[in-house]
């Protein structure tokens, strides 16, 4: 009886909840917050990957069909002329969900120039790490995107920051009302390392400095002036399809219920409980600050059962080629000749590593209504 309750009022309350993300009047407008800042990688990043020289103009990310949703209607600020903007899904990611249903625009990127950044700012970047790379180059683990690290994120900020701020008292004042978004950050240090060699034991050895990176980056927003900063941990990285590719099996006991492979799931779920505690440790230290967990975790298996109890494609990727998930690392999407599904928003998966607009859309519902109530804002 539980079971078929959940699998049926789970989905209907991601749905209503869906209905009010959009809703002039969410919940969450009731924070006031005037600003949003966000920190993190690709889950995140709006545009500046594809702004950093040499490499970002020739991502992938900056042509179609990344951004396809943006050319059916909607033009967001930073757009690109074919329409692209540096979002590494087919659509919308899940800050701008968040900013929308605070009532704020779309947070533009920080490399762009001509952005007006009244409402926030945007530091995250595709393919970046919560640890330097030349910290990970001594681990023998390489960063072939970027060097644009959460250390040179807070840079920016902080650069950002004395741009705008007349002196420290003038910042805290004008961030009184504003959110910060300290991650997702790490898991490219984890992608990385793994797609590289390291053994799970490696990847272990390495959580407590990743976990420390992101409370350094609490930390600094705190000392800017944040009063309300969100952590969010990581996906379920067991459940998605370049990690179910590179690591298939046929025994049957790698896998859990939802077939994803459990030993990447019970590392992520390892690396959440650590930064969990971490968050509570810095809770203790700032007493007057307000630190949330994001649970992207359980995030993203809401998502999985809305997903599977609506028919939708929980396992392939929308953008790819070949196999059983749709997916090849040598001909990832945005390659030549590599197709696009006719019918994205019926899938969870964009590109093998990222998700569609529909999946952020619906991970962004329960985020929102997970950590509305923590954030502590007065009605």
């Amino acid at each position: 009886m539980a079971t078929t309750l959940k699998k049926f009022v789970l989905p209907l309350l991601i749905l209503v909840l869906s209905f009010v993300c959009t809703n002039a009047h969410h919940p969450l407008k009731m924070c006031k917050f005037d600003q949003i800042y966000q920190l993190g990688d690709s889950i995140s990043d709006t545009g500046n990957l594809i702004r950093e020289f040499p490499i970002g103009a020739s991502t992938p990310f900056g042509r179609l069909p990344y951004g396809e949703a943006f050319s059916r209607g909607y033009i967001g600020d930073g757009t690109l002329p074919n329409n692209s903007t540096g979002r590494c899904s087919n659509g919308f990611l899940m800050i701008d969900y968040i900013a929308m249903a605070a009532g704020l625009p779309t947070l533009p990127p920080y490399k762009d120039v001509e952005a007006n950044f009244r409402h926030g700012v945007n530091f995250a970047v595709a393919g970046s790490t919560a640890l330097p790379s030349e910290v990970l180059a001594a681990k023998h683990i390489f960063c072939p995107v970027t060097n644009s690290s959460l250390n040179v994120q807070l840079d920016w900020m902080s650069k950002h920051f004395n741009s705008t701020c007349l002196n420290h008292r003038d910042c805290v004042e004008k961030l009184e009302n504003a959110l910060f978004m300290v991650g997702e950050i790490g898991g490219n240090d984890y992608n990385y390392a793994i797609f590289q060699g390291k053994t799970m034991d490696e990847l272990r050895s390495m959580v407590p400095e990743v976990v420390e990176a992101n409370m350094d980056g609490v930390r600094r927003s705190i000392s800017f002036g944040a009063t309300r900063v969100v952590v969010p941990g990581n996906f379920p990285i067991g459940c998605l399809p370049i990690y179910q590719t590179a690591f298939q099996t046929n025994i049957s006991s790698t896998y859990d219920e939802n077939h994803c492979l459990k030993p990447l799931n019970e590392f992520a779920m390892y690396h959440n409980e650590q930064l969990q505690q971490a968050i509570d440790k810095l809770k203790q230290e700032n007493p007057n600050a307000i630190i949330v967990y994001g649970d992207y975790y359980n995030a993203y298996q809401s998502l999985l059962q809305f997903a599977t109890s609506h028919g939708f494609e929980t396992e392939k990727a929308c953008c790819g080629l070949g196999g059983k998930y749709n997916f090849n690392l040598t001909r990832m999407c945005g390659a030549p000749d590599v197709p696009v599904c006719p019918d994205p928003h019926r899938y969870m998966s964009w590109d093998g590593v990222h998700l569609t607009e529909k999946g952020y859309r619906i991970m962004a519902d329960w985020l929102l209504h997970n950590f509305f109530t923590k954030l502590n804002c007065h009605f």
